[in-house]
């Protein structure tokens, strides 16, 4: 936990170097949540996102992982990065107490190229994880991938869906080879005072995985809040999520708590 808050300090100083403009017009908190709910937002920010899993294998263990995972356009958010660090907490599902490891996973880094356009907007790019996580918590693979994304905002609603898809690369690793998609749509309804509804589960597939061990499918929702600081912005939310369909070993249910730092654009 103290290397945990560290990190969050220090990334939170890093950023705080940019200075965010003072609530006004399309800088609003309703205007911020429905920003910091769209991936293609020419919005920095850096979100600290913790996803608690429960109920994994005979013995119901608990794992923990904290995705630190900073959003920066560039060429006037034509060009939107996402770098995904997740910290993890895995225990030894073999027992009823105990760790198997603990510490940096795998960093995935993404960068969408979103043409200007009107109505909906769509990006695409790369999408390449970095094998940080070693054999223990990670794949010990390089990967490469495509990534897509689509976002609507009529209204008071963001509506939209990403997905990626992950190939190892090189064939002289012993490492297993890696062929794993994501999917994550999301629906988010904001309110008065910066307050939102939202359901944003992430499904995921193991195409190397055996029949009936391939899919995790969460359905459930969460809200959230985004409140001020000073003038700095912080996109606050909770959520709770079901795994409807999961591998045998894999959790039943997942708690997602966000803290996200936004850093608009001064004029």
């Amino acid at each position: 936990m103290i290397a945990t808050l560290a990190i969050a300090i220090a990334g939170a100083a890093i950023f705080g170097g940019l200075k965010p403009m003072p609530a006004s017009g399309q800088d609003s908190n309703e205007a911020l949540a429905s920003a910091a709910a769209n991936p293609l937002a020419n919005l920095i920010s850096l979100p600290f996102q913790n996803n608690t899993n429960f109920g994994i294998g005979s013995f119901d263990r608990t794992a923990n992982v904290l995705n630190i995972q900073p959003v920066i356009p560039l060429f006037n958010g034509r060009v939107i990065t996402r770098t995904i660090a997740p910290v993890v907490w895995i225990p030894d599902v073999t027992a009823e107490s105990g760790t198997l490891s603990s510490g940096l996973g795998d960093i995935l880094f993404t960068a969408f190229y979103s043409p200007a356009s009107e109505g909906v907007v769509w990006g695409f790019g790369p999408v390449v994880s970095l094998p940080t996580g070693g054999e223990t918590r990670g794949s010990d693979r390089w990967g490469l991938g495509p990534s897509a994304v689509l976002v609507a905002t009529p209204a008071n609603w963001t509506i939209g869906v990403l997905a990626n898809n992950v190939w190892s690369l090189g064939s002289d690793s012993e490492a297993a080879d890696v062929n794993q998609g994501l999917l994550q749509y999301f629906v988010v309804y904001t309110m008065e005072g910066g307050w939102y509804v939202n359901s944003a589960p992430i499904i995921t597939a193991d195409w190397e995985a055996g029949d009936g061990q391939k899919w995790t499918v969460p359905f459930g929702a969460g809200a959230g809040k985004v409140f001020r600081i000073g003038s700095l912005p912080i996109n606050s939310q909770v959520g709770a999520y079901y795994n409807v369909v999961k591998p045998d070993n894999g959790p039943n249910w997942q708690l997602r708590v966000q803290v996200q730092f936004l850093f608009p654009f001064g004029g």
